[in-house]
This record gives C-alpha cells, sequence and structure tokens, in this order.
C-alpha cells in the first residue's frame, strides 16, 4: 500500500470518504515528508502546521458525519509566495517586503480554502517572480528532486518541487510567462495555465504583470488540476473534463530559429506520434515564426510593472518600501524599466493583439497546438538561466521561447509528462484556443491515460 503522502487528492478524497484514513493523518504524512526532503529542496518557505492542523481537524469531522465540502476536502496543498495567506507573511522573494503579513487570502486562495484544502504553507519564488529560476536574496535557491543541485525552473519552482517530492498532492502557483508550465515539465508534473481572465484574482500583490498573469494548479495528475480548476474557478470550469473528441493538432517544434535541446525534441516528436496513435490528426510545422515579435519584447512588461511599482509604494502598503534592497537583478530591470519609453509598451501591446488575430485564424484550421514546454533541461539551482542550449548561445529566457506568447494571447495551455532524458524529466505543451480550457483537459487527460509516468524521484 502507497505510503499517504505518494496519494494524488483524489486517491486522499477516495481514502477519506471510505474511512480508510482521515485528513489528519494525510496532514501529518505531509509534514512528515516536507520535513525529510525540503532541507534538499529548499522548496517550503513558510510553514502554518498550527493553522493546517486546525483546518485538518474540521476536515476529519466533516468527512466523519458525511458533511464533506467535495472532492479537495482535506487534501494538503500550499500556496505559491506570491499569492496573499491570510496571517503569513508574503515575501515575493524580496528583502524589501520584511515583515509582509496578509491580512486576507487573495480570492483563488479563499476559494481553496472554502472547498476544504488544508493549506500548510508557501513556497519558493524568484525575487518579484520575475526570473526563469526560483532563488532569491531572502531564501537562496530551490533544487529540482531529480537532482537538488539542479533548478526546478520559476518562478513557481517552490511549488513544483514540494509536489514533485511528495510534500503535497497539489500546489497554487501563477503563470506570467510559463511560470507554472515550464517548471511542472522539469519536474515530471501537470502544470495548466488557465485563460486570462478564467480564474478571478482580488485582494492580492499589486498587478505588475497586469491580467497577463493568471493563477493556476500544479499536481501529479489531470484530474487533481481539474479539481483545483473547480474550486477556484467555480462559475468557469466544468464539473468534469469531458471525453476528448478526434482532435486537429498543429506540432510546433521548433520557434524561429530558437535551439532545442535535442533529448527534448526527440521526445516531443514521440508524443506527437503518440497523439497521432489515439486517433488525434497531427500536423507538422517545422518552424514557428509568429511569436517572433512577442517573445523579444515580452520581458519589458514586468520590467515597467516593477518601475511602476517603485514609484507606487502604497499600492502594496502603507510602510516604505526600499528598493535598495532588491536584489541586482532586479535593481537592473526596475532601471530598464523606467527607461522605456510609451512607444516600446505599446508596440509589445501591439504585437500582442497582432498575434491573438493570427492565433485566431490558426485555431480556424486547428483545435490544438503542440510544442515543447521548454527548449533546455534543468540547469544548476543558482544560474539564471542556461547559457547554451544544443552548443549555441542563448540570452535569460533562451529555454522559455515556448511560453511567454500563450500569456500575451491569454490562452489555456497545459504541460504534461513525457518521458525522461538521462534521469531528468521533459514536458510537453499542449495549447488550446481562447476558453478551451475543458477541451485542453480532456485532451491531457487522454494523454496521460494512455502514456502513465513515473511519480516521484528517488530522494
Amino acid at each position: 500500500m502507497k505510503a499517504l503522502w505518494q496519494l494524488t487528492a483524489a486517491q486522499l478524497a477516495e481514502g477519506f470518504g471510505a474511512g480508510a484514513f482521515t485528513p489528519d493523518q494525510a496532514l501529518a504524512a505531509c509534514l512528515a515528508r516536507s520535513a525529510e526532503v525540503n532541507p534538499r529542496l529548499n522548496a517550503l518557505v513558510v510553514l502554518d502546521a498550527e493553522g493546517a492542523a486546525e483546518a485538518a481537524a474540521q476536515s476529519t469531522a466533516r468527512w466523519r458525519s458525511g458533511r464533506a465540502l467535495g472532492a479537495l476536502d482535506g487534501v494538503p496543498a500550499t500556496i505559491k509566495d506570491n499569492l496573499q495567506v491570510r496571517g503569513l507573511p508574503t515575501h515575493w522573494g524580496s528583502r524589501a517586503l520584511a515583515g509582509f503579513v496578509a491580512e486576507r487570502d487573495e480570492l483563488p486562495v479563499a476559494r481553496l480554502r472554502e472547498a476544504g484544502a488544508v493549506i500548510f504553507g508557501k513556497t519558493n519564488v524568484p525575487e518579484f517572480t520575475m526570473q526563469g529560476y526560483t532563488d532569491n536574496p531572502v531564501f537562496g535557491p530551490t533544487g529540482n528532486p531529480w537532482n537538488p543541485a539542479l533548478t526546478p525552473g520559476g518562478s513557481s519552482g517552490g511549488a513544483v518541487a514540494l509536489v514533485a517530492a511528495g510534500g503535497c498532492p497539489i500546489a497554487l502557483g501563477t503563470d506570467g510567462g510559463g511560470s507554472i508550465r515550464r517548471p511542472a515539465s522539469h519536474t515530471n508534473l501537470v502544470g495548466l495555465k488557465p485563460s486570462r481572465g478564467r480564474v478571478r484574482r482580488g485582494s492580492g500583490l499589486p498587478p505588475i504583470f497586469l491580467d497577463f498573469e493568471v493563477v493556476g494548479p500544479m499536481a501529479r495528475c489531470v484530474d487533481d488540476v481539474a479539481a483545483v480548476m473547480r474550486a477556484i474557478a467555480p462559475c468557469a470550469a466544468a464539473d468534469a473534463p469531458p471525453e476528448a473528441k478526434p482532435a486537429r493538432i498543429l506540432y510546433l517544434p521548433r520557434f524561429a530559429d530558437h535551439p532545442v535541446d535535442p533529448r527534448i525534441a526527440r521526445l516531443v516528436d514521440a508524443a506527437a506520434e503518440n497523439l497521432a496513435a489515439l486517433g488525434h490528426q497531427v500536423t507538422t510545422l517545422p518552424r514557428f515564426e509568429l511569436a517572433e515579435a512577442v517573445n523579444q519584447r515580452w520581458p519589458l512588461l514586468a520590467q515597467v510593472g516593477l518601475a511602476w511599482l517603485v514609484d507606487h509604494p502604497q499600492e502594496l502598503s502603507p510602510r516604505p518600501f526600499d528598493p535598495a534592497l532588491f536584489g541586482p537583478a532586479m535593481q537592473a530591470n526596475t532601471g530598464t524599466g523606467r527607461a522605456a519609453s510609451a512607444r516600446e509598451l505599446f508596440e509589445l501591446l501591439f504585437e500582442a493583439e497582432r498575434l491573438r488575430s493570427e492565433l485566431a485564424g490558426l485555431f480556424e484550421q486547428h483545435d490544438f497546438l503542440l510544442t515543447p514546454a521548454t527548449a533546455a533541461l534543468p540547469w544548476p539551482a543558482a544560474d539564471t538561466h542556461p547559457p547554451r542550449i544544443d552548443g549555441r548561445e542563448v540570452g535569460p529566457r533562451g529555454h522559455a521561447v515556448f511560453a511567454g506568447f500563450v500569456n500575451a494571447v491569454g490562452l489555456p495551455a497545459i504541460a504534461l509528462p513525457c518521458g525522461f532524458a538521462e534521469g531528468l524529466p521533459v514536458g510537453l505543451q499542449l495549447v488550446a484556443r481562447e476558453g478551451g480550457d475543458d477541451a485542453l483537459l480532456a485532451l491531457a487527460r487522454e494523454f496521460e491515460r494512455a502514456h502513465p509516468w513515473q511519480r516521484f524521484p528517488a530522494l
């Protein structure tokens, strides 16, 4: 029999309902596992064992009296440390937020709590969640459970590391340029970026990514991701993903001339063949150019947003907010944002709108897009990015070329495991048309059932 920390959220709920074990016991197992793995991973940065124990006891009472709130009642969960959790500190990876404690839950967190999930802590992020790895001046780097010397990616690196290692079955994070999908790919998890507006936000940090950043779940299976979506987007999510129908899938193995690790390319090629074997029509477009203009400009959005925050500290807190406490990278980003012109920002927004129109035409001929989730395997945990991919020099977002266009257009996208390269997980990305979240989950679930993946690293 599996240990309780190894069970999915769905398996935990089934056990609670059958009286095989209780939410108290599930929480104890996840806390013990987190205590075991976190010294090697540095994923969990805020622990609320007392509050979680109280929530688990209440859930246990509900299950015993037949009043469970649903599929997530009693399931242990963590929250990314750029989302507000009442009574807990919010660091956002920055020394400038020292002493900041949230007065209320951000809306998706509140909805997860209302569904009965047992929130026991917060997970590590890069400073202001603006980088594609997870390290910051407050807590330091997070390691990948498949190799703790390497990064789990970012900015939801702490979230995926703990779920992948068995610390909890579900986590809530954000995605402003691949921050859920790329880390999920690096850790053998499922990570969903919902359509823009699907998950309402409120009572959160100042939106330096505007509404291009969305809240979404990470888990070890598609059904758990769908269950979290039903909790945090109750007016938008279907009761259950429908069964997948034969679909037209456009496979995009390469964006422009950007390099892709050949080991990743081979595994995603195989996934495309597997989707075709399931009855889907898969067409390959060897080189995709439409996202280039957005990719070149995408970092500017958050840089301008951070500069705005420095000039409007009252949007974060009444107390002083000292940018001198930022790490060097964020000080540089602030300077870049301040120097940016209105014309440059408009060019980014214009190119995003142009891309949206062009992709709408593409989705008249295809139901889904298939790409690698990331162009590179995990790299050393303290490095911001891999300097080379397939023997070619790349910049800070060379590994992330498949991600940002999804945020710019507001489309739903999901990362799914598709194999291992030299012991490291590799993921694919599926993208649906705007509002196609439920169909996307259905296709993802079909792929998962046909090609189940290994769940836990040997920590």
